[in-house]
Parts: C-alpha cells; sequence; structure tokens
C-alpha cells in the first residue's frame, strides 16, 4: 500500500511538473513579446522548451547551420495522433505529387501548411510572431487550435535568417536607450551598413529560394522538397507608412498559376480582412507584389503546387521597438508582432476548413504534370562542348528535384534558343534532357522556357531568367515528347597527365578558372595561350593553361593533377614546347602568371552591401581563392599598391568625387595595378574623366509640352523608360584575354537605361548592337535606345588596365555563365 501511495504521489508530482513544464513566450522569456527584441538563441530555447514540455504536440528538426554557426530549425506542430505518424503523412503527401509510390487517399490526410519567417534579418517582427503562434497551437486552453489541428500539420520555421537578425538585433540593442525613442530621426531608426536584412555574404535569402547560392537555401530546400506543403507563407515588413499587406497578388501574375491558386488567395485575405476590419486594422491586396520571378518565398512554393504568399508588415528596419509613422500613430514591434501572429492563425483556419479541397487540387496540379498538360513545349534540352557546363545545369535540375535524362535519338527539331528559329538539333558533346512529363513540370518550364510571359510589365523583380542563357548552354525547346533515358550519362574516371615537361588544361568552362585558382595558390606559375595552337594533332583555343617544370617547384605536376581533379576536367600531357601549329611556348604570345595575384574589394559605406556580397561570397565559396576587403571611405589612407587587383563594387561612390582619391586610383593602375569596376561604379566614372562615357541620348522629347502629363499616368509613363531585368545578346571579341573561353556571343542580364559609348582608346570587349534584344520586359520607349554601346570593357592605362562591367556578371550569383568573365579580368587581362 506504502509503495501504491509512493508511486501515486510521484506520478501526481511528474504531471505537475509537465503542465508548469509548458509555458507561454511572455512566462518563459520574463518579458511580453513585442515589448523587446529576442535574440535568436532565446527563439530556439523557447521551442526545444516547448517541444520538451509537448512532445505528444511538437517535433523540432535540427535542418543546418547557417555561415556563423547559428542553428536552423524547423517545428512539427500537429494533433497527437498525427505526430505519432509524421512520417507516414509526409509520405503519402509526397504521393499526392506523384513524388513516392504511396497511393493513400487524400479524405484521410491533414494539410501541411508551412510558416516561415524572418527571411530578411532587420524585418524582426515575425519571428516573434512564431513565439506566439507556437504557443496559440499548444496553448491547452485553445480550442480553436485544436480544431485546426485536426486537418493540418503546421510547420514552423522560426528564423531562416539568423545571422542577420542577430545583426540587427545586437546593433538594435546597443543603440537603444532605457526607453525606445519613436522620433523617426534617431539613431535607433538608422541601421549602419550593410543593415541585417542579408545573410553572413549580404546576400538577399528571398532571392536565393531556386537557385540555392546560399548555404540557408541549400539546407532549406532540400527539406521542403521532402515536404511538398500545400500552403506557405512568408513572412516580411516593408515601410513604416506602409500598413499591412498579404493576399491576393498583384499582377503579373505568371500564366501557369492556376485558376485555383488564385482563388485560394482571394479567400485566405478575405479571412485575413475580416480580423482586421475587426481591429480597425488597416491593410492593402492585390498590389505591389506579384507572383512572377522563380526564386522568391511565395513563387516558388507556388510553382511547385502550394498556395505560396507574401505577408507584409510595416516597420521593418526603422520601425525598431516603436516609431511615429505619417499618420501620427505610433507603431510598435507589438503591433507589428500582432498583426502577423492575426494573419498566421487566420491562414491555418482557412486550410482547415477547406483541407479537402486543397488536397484534391495539389493531387491534380501534380497529375496535370504528369500528364504532359503544362506549356507548349514538351521536352528542353541543353546541350554544351563543356562537360562541366551541362553538370552545372544538372546540379540546379537536382537541387530543385526536377527529373532529367539524355535523348535516345538525335535526330529532332526545336526552337534553338540561341538563333530564334526552328532548328535541327546539334550534339555539341554533352547533353541533358528535360521531359515535360513529370511531376516538377510547372516548375521546369519556368526556368526553361525559352520566353517568359510578362501580362503586366510593373513587376518586382527581373523578367528573364532562363537557364540555357544564364548558363552558357544552347538550348533546345521542342514541342513533342522524346523519349529519355532513366539518367543523365557523362564522362567517365580522368586520368592524370604524367610528364616531365609539361601540362595543358582546356580553357572552356569556370571550373577552368578554379583549377588555375588552385595552382597560383599553391605557388604554381601558370601561363597561358592568347592565341590557338595545335599540339599532336589536337586543336586548343585561346586562354588554354600551360603548367610547365620550367620555373616550378618539383611539385607541379602533382598540384596541376589535383587542380584538374578536383574540378573535373581532363589535362594533357605535353612533351615538347614545338607546337603542330601556332605559338610555341617560348612566345611573347604566351603569357606568365608568375604569382598568386592579392585582391582586394571595397565594402562598407558607400557600397551596395548587395552587389560587394556577391563578389565576397563569389571568391570564398566557388572561386575559393582569398580577397581582402577594404572599408570604402578608408580608401584615402590605404596603400592600395599592396594588391595587384581592387575591385569597385556596385555603389554610390562619393570618394570618386574627390580628385585626390581618383589620382590615386590613377596612379595605381598606371602603377600596373587592375582596377574592375561594376555597374554603378562605372557610371560614376563616366562622368568623372576616365576612358569611359555614357551615351547621350538625343531622342528625348523636346517639344513645347513634353513636360505636359497627368499624374494619373505617372506608373505607365515610369514603366515606358523601365528595365526591371532582361536578357541582351553581345558580341563579344573572345581574341581578348576578358573573353577566352567563351563563343563570340555573350548572354547578359540588362538592369538599367544606361548606354555607354564605344571606348576610343579602348577595347570594346563586349557590345550591345541593334537587335541584342532577346527576352523580359523593357520599355517601349527605352528598348530602341538599347543599342550601339559597349557592356564590357577594357582600358589599357599605363603598366595596368582598368576593366568595366556595366552590368555585373555575378548576378545573386546564379549568371552562371558570367563567373569566367570576372575570372578573366582577374587573373588573365593585362598579363
Amino acid at each position: 500500500m506504502k509503495r501504491l501511495l509512493s508511486g501515486l504521489a510521484l506520478l501526481l508530482l511528474a504531471i505537475g511538473a509537465f503542465a508548469q513544464g509548458l509555458q507561454s513566450p511572455e512566462q518563459y522569456m520574463g518579458y511580453k513579446i513585442g515589448t523587446r527584441y529576442t535574440r535568436h538563441h532565446k527563439i530556439v530555447e523557447y521551442f526545444r522548451a516547448v517541444a520538451q514540455a509537448k512532445p505528444d504536440m511538437v517535433k523540432l528538426e535540427k535542418y543546418g547551420e547557417t555561415n556563423e554557426g547559428r542553428e536552423l530549425m524547423l517545428a512539427f506542430i500537429a494533433s497527437p495522433e498525427n505526430l505519432q505518424k509524421l512520417e507516414t503523412i509526409r509520405n503519402n503527401n509526397l504521393g499526392f505529387a506523384g513524388l513516392s509510390s504511396s497511393k493513400s487517399a487524400t479524405e484521410t490526410a491533414p494539410a501541411i501548411v508551412w510558416l516561415s519567417y524572418n527571411v530578411h534579418g532587420n524585418e524582426t517582427s515575425s519571428s516573434e510572431a512564431a513565439l506566439m503562434t507556437l504557443w496559440a497551437l499548444v496553448d491547452p486552453n485553445n480550442t480553436q487550435s485544436k480544431e485546426w489541428l485536426q486537418n493540418t500539420v503546421v510547420v514552423i520555421d522560426p528564423c531562416i535568417n539568423p545571422d542577420g537578425r542577430d545583426r540587427y538585433v545586437n546593433w538594435f540593442n546597443g543603440a537603444v536607450g532605457t526607453a525606445y525613442n519613436p522620433d523617426p530621426a534617431a539613431r535607433e531608426h538608422a541601421e549602419p551598413w550593410p543593415g541585417g536584412r542579408s545573410n553572413h555574404y549580404n546576400f538577399d535569402l528571398n532571392r536565393d529560394w531556386a537557385w540555392q547560392t546560399q548555404v540557408e537555401s541549400q539546407q532549406r530546400i532540400k527539406k521542403y522538397n521532402q515536404w511538398m506543403p500545400q500552403v506557405h507563407v512568408d513572412f516580411h515588413e516593408q515601410g513604416i507608412n506602409e500598413p499591412y499587406y498579404f493576399a491576393p497578388a498583384a499582377d503579373p501574375l505568371h500564366e501557369v498559376i492556376t485558376p485555383w491558386q488564385r482563388d485560394f488567395q482571394v479567400m485566405i485575405g478575405k479571412n485575413n480582412a475580416r480580423y482586421f476590419d475587426k481591429n480597425g486594422w488597416l491593410f492593402f491586396t492585390k498590389e505591389r507584389f506579384d507572383l512572377l520571378y522563380p526564386s522568391y518565398g511565395d513563387t516558388y512554393p507556388i510553382y511547385n503546387g502550394a498556395i505560396g504568399m507574401t505577408f507584409e508588415q510595416g516597420g521593418g528596419p526603422r520601425g525598431g521597438m516603436g516609431v511615429i509613422n505619417e499618420d501620427g500613430d505610433t507603431l510598435t514591434l507589438l503591433d507589428r508582432a500582432t498583426h502577423h501572429y492575426t494573419t498566421g492563425l487566420s491562414t491555418i483556419e482557412t486550410a482547415s476548413r477547406n483541407k479537402q479541397k486543397l488536397l484534391d487540387e495539389f493531387r491534380k496540379y501534380f497529375d496535370d504534370g504528369q500528364a504532359g498538360k503544362v506549356g507548349e513545349y514538351k521536352t528542353y534540352v541543353m546541350t554544351s562542348k563543356d562537360e562541366n557546363k551541362i553538370k552545372a545545369v544538372i546540379k540546379l535540375l537536382d537541387q530543385n528535384g526536377i527529373a532529367h535524362g539524355t535523348v535516345t535519338n538525335k535526330n529532332f527539331r526545336g526552337l534553338n534558343y540561341f538563333t530564334g528559329k526552328d532548328d535541327a538539333f546539334a550534339d555539341e558533346g554533352y547533353h541533358v534532357a528535360v521531359s515535360a512529363y513529370q511531376p516538377r513540370s510547372v516548375m521546369a518550364k519556368v526556368l526553361l522556357e525559352p520566353k517568359t510571359v510578362v501580362t503586366d510589365s510593373n513587376t518586382y523583380d527581373i523578367t528573364a531568367w532562363s537557364v540555357p542563357y544564364a548558363y552558357g548552354v544552347k538550348g533546345y525547346a521542342v514541342r513533342e515528347k522524346l523519349e529519355l533515358s532513366a539518367a543523365t550519362k557523362l564522362i567517365g574516371t580522368l586520368n592524370e597527365a604524367k610528364s616531365a615537361y609539361g601540362v595543358l588544361i582546356p580553357y572552356q568552362s569556370f571550373n577552368a578558372a578554379k583549377a588555375l585558382a588552385y595552382m597560383l595558390k599553391n605557388g604554381i606559375k601558370v601561363r597561358f595561350a592568347e592565341k590557338t595552337f595545335t599540339y599532336s594533332g589536337r586543336n586548343f583555343d585561346r586562354g588554354t593553361l600551360i603548367v610547365l617544370k620550367t620555373s616550378n617547384p618539383s611539385n607541379w605536376n602533382t598540384v596541376a593533377n589535383e587542380a584538374c581533379r578536383l574540378n573535373n576536367i581532363q589535362p594533357v600531357a605535353v612533351e615538347t614546347g614545338f607546337m603542330d601549329k601556332g605559338t610555341d611556348f617560348g612566345s611573347p604570345d604566351v603569357k606568365i602568371i608568375s604569382s598568386a595575384l592579392k585582391v582586394a574589394m571595397l565594402t562598407g559605406d558607400q557600397t551596395s552591401s548587395l552587389s560587394a556580397g556577391e563578389v565576397w561570397h563569389f571568391f570564398e565559396k566557388q572561386l575559393d581563392y582569398p580577397i581582402t576587403l577594404l572599408n570604402a571611405a578608408d580608401l584615402a589612407r590605404i596603400n592600395i599598391r599592396n594588391y595587384q587587383v581592387l575591385i569597385l563594387p556596385d555603389g554610390s561612390y562619393r570618394i570618386l568625387n574627390d580628385k585626390a582619391v581618383s589620382d590615386k586610383l590613377k596612379d595605381f593602375v598606371r602603377s600596373g595595378g587592375k582596377l574592375i569596376a561594376l555597374d554603378n561604379a562605372v557610371s560614376l566614372m563616366a562622368g568623372a574623366d576616365w576612358g569611359i562615357k555614357l551615351k547621350e541620348d538625343k531622342s528625348e522629347d523636346k517639344s513645347e509640352y513634353a513636360n505636359v502629363k497627368k499624374y494619373g499616368d505617372r506608373e505607365n509613363q515610369y514603366l515606358t523608360n523601365s528595365i526591371p531585368g532582361a536578357i541582351y545578346k553581345l558580341e563579344l571579341d573572345n581574341t581578348h584575354p576578358l573573353g577566352f573561353g567563351y563563343p563570340d556571343y555573350y548572354y547578359t542580364l540588362k538592369q538599367d537605361a544606361s548606354v555607354f559609348e564605344f571606348m576610343k582608346d579602348g577595347w570594346n570587349v563586349g557590345v550591345m548592337k541593334k537587335d541584342a534584344y532577346v527576352t523580359g520586359f523593357a520599355g517601349n520607349k527605352l528598348k530602341p535606345k538599347l543599342k550601339d554601346g559597349v557592356v564590357l570593357g577594357v582600358q589599357d592605362m599605363g603598366s595596368g588596365n582598368v576593366i568595366y562591367f556595366t552590368e555585373s556578371p555575378l548576378f545573386r550569383n546564379f549568371w552562371e555563365n558570367g563567373k569566367l568573365l570576372i575570372s578573366n579580368a582577374v587573373f588573365l587581362v593585362g598579363q
């Protein structure tokens, strides 16, 4: 009896401890959510505490880490019954999409609702809302949420961008006083460069869903594609004077978006509006935020069968803990978090009430894909003479779960992306093919189609991104279904090039530049050919890397072979410097890079954090070559002659107006330095005494009434001269070292109206002539002006060079075909 009473007492204590263990965010943190910023580690700790207290309803999964080592985590919240069979639910859900062998019925399955918070680190209210949402779903007294969880499994990613969030929060906590100051002019409402919006490498993670260049995206999308939710919400913030935006979205909407996806957005919007109207909160819909560019947190889920939505709360980095907006109201962090909390629960509620329709339409979406009902083209074929270019395409397809193979019969015709005509397929040596008859047919169409249909030109982002242009591979869009092999088969193992004299390394893709960088870092002197030559009956193009025993350390052959192995390049052994045809290796036309070049880049105030981030990430994570980051404001006192290459990313450089600084840069170049300018840095140099000039617009309307315009037409008037991002074909001088490894053309992403004159005292390496437009939106007044200008130029100055990239070749680091250009600028130009 004593043992029974003792056991009963222990059980009661355990129950009491368990009940005490489940705490609200306020109880756990010791402050009301929204009255103080919660650091990322405390958010993670609270989620763990709830999962520990409610293991029957909450399961946590660490899916990765950020560049700075912070945890990336998902929380799965479900009814006790559904949580027990979570893996079965996941597998069945993939079955609805044709991505697993499961054939279960939708009637017994819950809908998956995925809520993503804080992708922009300085849009901080959403992670606070995530804490509130988690509590609402597990609160024993919340009967509504228990009802919703009968029909849904909720997935919460409480902070997509922990590095950016903590950067902002830590700065704000150091800038704010004892009480926050709502004056918008106060210091606490003006975060310093680079701000907390981006991740460690200053990348905007909300532009990276499809391309997955960043480690956070790579880990998250892998997990997302293992679940494939029916509903996804991406929580954001906008300016302090904006109220709240929620779906339905604005035009343009991509043509693949189904009537159901559009209708459900309206349904969500109306339910959100019901709560907002009840509380007297303002909002807007159907404006500003469109559904076109495929790499957003709303469009990527939409193109994968979900109802994808962006919710935008007024606030952002200027919001702080509280700020007075233009209406004279004080917008607090609590307000902002509460609004996000409300729309999050409203979304779960709507999904729960419509779960059967959600699942049925979800299954139909993928059934239509497998039946080949999506789009006019039924097969996409991409080909290249370089295996590594095809491998880069395959990597992108695999990251997005798009099935691919090779064609079994190469006798077919299709729309040739590069000629715009119906041509017979010409195999370049390697190819990959994608069928529209597959579950991810929509995603394949969106990424691969030759031209994106833009129904409304007032879009939020670029309007062209087709993979063959971005990756520099020839493409064919075929209207017929072609038979494909089950898998894409490429070359086998590489053979070492053993030689007592030298090694030749073909230079025809970014992988060759990575091999070059590897050898230079390891102390190998590398030569390259400025003219074509023939050795042992094989022709070698300009740019071919030549690694000789002469002047190199004893391990030169080992390092050269290792560089090729790491980068999947077949080296060629050479036993003499006497060529069959062309220049011998002692010729002045064979240049030498005798040591690793020291590269620096301007960063900080005056530079674009995103552009600087692209370059930084490119060097550290893709080229794997050291780069030194310098503060632009310190340029006047830095000894830049310690470096051989200086990069000016996009920015608004006040220092370029300083004659002393400008003269210092020119002296650096004349003394043998290399200056590489990107985007607006070029425009600013064009306004000073450098070798490039902006083209004067002589077609401007100078009539008496040219400035008489209608206020109501202002948006349309603006659009006639805008170009948010369209693809243009450049004629490329591939005899110049900047163009080595390329054909005589290059596709660039044109994003502004600037046209630069052909340089009289320089090399116009990449030029835009008439009829250069390929695809994407360009305003009808601007489009005829975008011709006859230099886009890629090189100016020789003294012993050095200035390389002008009027359009960045590294756009978001997904423009794969531009990476060799920037490598050529760093290593080959001016040797």
